[in-house]
C-alpha cells in the first residue's frame, strides 16, 4: 500500500530546501530537465488553474502531465497524465526506483521530495508535451522549483496562511512565492495586495521577465464569462473562478505566442470539462443536496462565505481545522448570526479541539452554539436532518478527502451542477 511505504519517510517531516531534491534528481538522471514545465505557486487557486491548464492542454491534444498536492482520497491522484492518476502499481515502481536512488549517509529526502521525484521520472518516462507542476509550499525553496527555463511561471494570489515557514508579512510570503521567477522567462500573476505586488514586481523587473498582470473574467449570463471579448463557459463554481480562469487563460495565451497550437475551441472545451473536488463542489449524501469546500485559510473562507451569500439560504457549517491554520480568521470570515455550527475533529492530523474551536467561535460570533459530533458522517446527518438549511462541510482539504473516501460507494453523488 502507497500509505505504507511513503509514511516511512514521513518522520523526516517538512524542511524547505533543494540540495537533497536536485542531488536526488541527478542521480536519477535528471528527468526534470526533459520536461516543458509551467510551474504555478500561490496562496489559493494553484489546484484550480493546475486543473483548468491541464484539461485545455489535453483538449488541445498534448500529452499533459499534472503534480498536484495535497490529494484528496489517494497518493495517486497528485500525478495525473491526461487527466487520469498514475496507476498505484506504477506509482510503487517508481517509488522504489526513487528510493534505490538514495545515498546513505546523506540527508534523506522528504516525503515530498521522494513523490516530487518520482513525478518528474514519470512525466520524462511518458515523454510528456508538457507538465503543469504545482508549487508544494510557498516557492523559492520548494522541491518542485528546480526547473530553470519553465515555459510560463505563474503566481495566482498572495495571502496569509503556512507563515511558520515563510514569513509573518505579506511581503516575505510573496518573497517565498516568487522565487519561482527565473530570468527572461514569461510570467502570470494573479491580482495582488499592494504589499505582495511590490515585492513581486521587484521580482520580476530585476529577472526580466516578460509579465502579464491578470484582471478577473467579467460574468456574462449563467456560467458563462468573458476577458477582453473572448467568451467561455466554466464548469467551477464562485466567483474565485472568474480569477482563476482568467489566470488560466492569460498562460495559454503565453503558450500561443511561443508557438503552441492551441485553438479557441479547445480552451473553451477545456475550460468547460475542468474537474477540481473538495472545492465549491456539490454533492447528494442521504437524499440531501451538501457543499464541500475546503476553505482552509482566510482567503478561501472569505470566497466560500461570498459563495453562500448569493445562494441566500440558512445554512449548517459543518468543519474541523488543524492547529497551524488561522482558525479565528477562518471562523470570523464565515460566521454570521443564525448561522448553525457543527464541530469535529480531524482523525489523523493535528487539528484544534473542538472546545478551543468553540471557544473561539462564540468569541467572533456571540450569537452562535456550537454543536460537537465525533466524525465526519455524524456531523453531516445531523446537519441534514434540519430540512431548511444547507449543510456545508469545510475547514480543511484532509476532512473534505476523510469524508470522500468514506464515502465511496456509499451512494454519494454529483449528479448535476447546483446554483
Amino acid at each position: 500500500m502507497l500509505d505504507t511505504y511513503l509514511n516511512k519517510f514521513a518522520r523526516f517531516g517538512v524542511h524547505l530546501g533543494l540540495e537533497r531534491i536536485q542531488r536526488l534528481l541527478k542521480d536519477l538522471g535528471n528527468p526534470h530537465t526533459q520536461v516543458p514545465v509551467i510551474h504555478v505557486a500561490g496562496t489559493n487557486g494553484k489546484g484550480s488553474v493546475c486543473a483548468y491548464l491541464s484539461s485545455i492542454l489535453t483538449a488541445a491534444g498534448y500529452r499533459t502531465g499534472r503534480y498536484t498536492s495535497p490529494h484528496l482520497t489517494h497518493w495517486c491522484e497528485r500525478i495525473c497524465l491526461d487527466g487520469h492518476p498514475i496507476s498505484e502499481a506504477r506509482f510503487e515502481e517508481l517509488l522504489h526506483r526513487v528510493e534505490a536512488a538514495i545515498v546513505p549517509d546523506e540527508p534523506t529526502p522528504t516525503q515530498f521530495e521522494v513523490v516530487t521525484a518520482a513525478a518528474w521520472l514519470y512525466f520524462a518516462e511518458s515523454a510528456v508535451d508538457v507538465a503543469v507542476v504545482e508549487v508544494g509550499l510557498g516557492g523559492r525553496l520548494d522541491a518542485t522549483n528546480v526547473c530553470d527555463r519553465p515555459l510560463v511561471s505563474v503566481i495566482t494570489s498572495i495571502s496569509r496562511d503556512h507563515w511558520q515557514r515563510l514569513g509573518n508579512t505579506l511581503g516575505e510570503i510573496a518573497g517565498e512565492k516568487a522565487g519561482i521567477l527565473k530570468a527572461n522567462c514569461a510570467a502570470v500573476v494573479g491580482p495582488l495586495p499592494p504589499e505582495a505586488q511590490r515585492v513581486v514586481q521587484g521580482r520580476i523587473e530585476a529577472l526580466n521577465c516578460a509579465a502579464v498582470w491578470v484582471e478577473p473574467a467579467i460574468p456574462v449570463e449563467g456560467n458563462r464569462v468573458a476577458v477582453q471579448g473572448f467568451e467561455y463557459e466554466l464548469s467551477l463554481g464562485g466567483a474565485v473562478q472568474y480569477v482563476n480562469s482568467a489566470i488560466a487563460l492569460a498562460v495559454i495565451r503565453q503558450l500561443q505566442q511561443q508557438g503552441w497550437q492551441i485553438s479557441d475551441q479547445a480552451i473553451r472545451r477545456g475550460m468547460l470539462t475542468t474537474r477540481w473536488e473538495g472545492r465549491l463542489q456539490w454533492l447528494m449524501y442521504q437524499k440531501r443536496r451538501v457543499l464541500i469546500d475546503g476553505a482552509h485559510n482566510v482567503a478561501a473562507a472569505w470566497a466560500l462565505r461570498d459563495y453562500v451569500d448569493g445562494l441566500q439560504t440558512p445554512v449548517t457549517w459543518v468543519m474541523g481545522m488543524l492547529a497551524t491554520k488561522d482558525t479565528e480568521g477562518i471562523l470570523a470570515a464565515l460566521l454570521r448570526p443564525g448561522d448553525r455550527l457543527m464541530l469535529l475533529p480531524i482523525p489523523g492530523h493535528q487539528c484544534v479541539p473542538v472546545e478551543a474551536l468553540s471557544r473561539q467561535a462564540i468569541a467572533v460570533c456571540p450569537d452562535i452554539s456550537p454543536e460537537f459530533a465525533e466524525a465526519v458522517e455524524e456531523g453531516l446527518t445531523r446537519a441534514s436532518l434540519d430540512g431548511d438549511r444547507l449543510p456545508v462541510l469545510c475547514g480543511s482539504l484532509y476532512l473534505i478527502g476523510r469524508f470522500l473516501q468514506g464515502q465511496q460507494g456509499e451512494g454519494l453523488s454529483s449528479p448535476r451542477r447546483f446554483k
